[in-house]
């Protein structure tokens, strides 16, 4: 299929697919070292001077909504909350004509602490990462014994009204994959969302193995066993989570499966990353510059043509399953989720 020519107004691919939602990373740093993200001496970090100032970030989230017809914008890492100016930018992000939805990826760490004053920014609500409810596991997965401050991260967001609070939890073969039905139990037991998300190919030691990874099919299976699960009647759109009524409802479960179960075919996302490079994909092995235009003193209309430009030629699929798929070079903490 031919490149279609850019619309204006929005980030249309040649597929017709229509960018809409657009995940931000902050930084590449995280306080946490997941044994399936990175080493437990961590990665040569981004410097200072190839990060995103806070003004550019709100620069590039404003010709985002302004000009090129996104409605929803998520923060994400590396761990966003460790971003200084955190707070500002979601104030201003807020302070958009149109405003945009504005959520939040976290592991959680310090969210007790932050999430009033992220609320009175303009936060909507928070996606908080937990695999496992076992203070010894978490240890081990995560190479630090910071359960408890996630938990209290969790309750925070929900006393501080940044709802729905969705929990996103990844499952191990022989690691955690045991606690599927009590990682659910915790959820309702506490007002959450969980949704389990297939283990993909984005680590930064690139040893994923998909003969290792705990598929949707067991998920839901292991669920199942349970709780009673019926389809979701409500339209999916271009939400990642396919999702099951819980005992009837209104209780709901989601599995996002980005490897057996994928959606490309509806995806709406593009992705700034922390040092200003777009990408239209989250398995994409090229990546398209905006922060040397923006330094380089491109106005908005120019930087829009450039981010029109980035998401014409996406491919119609991520191609796990191509024998000539290439993990793409940077891991999930660089790209941001």
């Amino acid at each position: 299929m031919t490149a279609a020519p850019t619309t204006a107004g929005v980030l249309v691919d040649r597929y017709g697919r229509i960018a809409r939602d657009l995940r931000v990373s902050l930084t590449d740093k995280c306080n946490l070292r997941c044994t399936y993200c990175m080493p437990a001496e961590g990665l040569p970090w981004l410097a200072g001077p190839q990060l995103l100032t806070d003004q550019e970030i709100v620069r590039l989230v404003r010709v985002a909504v302004q000009r090129l017809g996104v409605t929803e914008v998520r923060f994400t890492g590396g761990e966003p909350l460790i971003r200084p100016g955190l707070v500002g930018i979601v104030a201003a992000v807020a302070a958009l004509t149109p405003r945009p939805r504005i959520s939040l990826t976290t592991n959680g760490l310090g969210l007790d602490r932050l999430a009033p004053a992220l609320r009175d920014a303009g936060l909507d609500r928070v996606n908080v990462s937990l695999d496992t409810l076992d203070a010894t596991r978490f240890a081990a997965l995560t190479r630090r014994d910071r359960l408890g401050d996630v938990l209290a991260g969790l309750a925070g967001a929900a006393a501080a009204g940044l709802t729905p609070v969705k929990v996103n939890s990844v499952l191990m073969r022989g690691v955690n994959d045991d606690e599927a039905p009590a990682l659910l139990r915790f959820a309702l037991d506490h007002g959450y969302e969980l949704r389990f998300i297939e283990q993909m190919p984005l680590d930064a030691q690139h040893g994923w193995d998909r003969a290792t990874m705990v598929t949707a099919d067991e998920i839901l299976a292991s669920l199942a066993a349970e709780f009673p699960l019926t389809a979701d009647p409500a339209a999916r759109g271009a939400a990642p989570a396919e999702t099951w009524l819980v005992d009837g409802g209104p209780a709901r479960v989601g599995v996002i499966g980005s490897v057996t179960r994928p959606f490309c075919g509806d995806c709406d996302r593009t992705r700034l990353t922390a040092d200003g490079q777009i990408r239209n994909c989250l398995f994409a092995t090229e990546e398209s510059d905006l922060r040397g235009a923006l330094r380089a003193g491109a106005d908005d209309t120019e930087l829009a043509r450039r981010w029109q430009a980035a998401t014409v030629v996406k491919r119609a699929g991520h191609g796990i399953d191509d024998p000539t798929f290439l993990q793409p070079v940077r891991p999930m903490s660089a790209i941001g989720g």
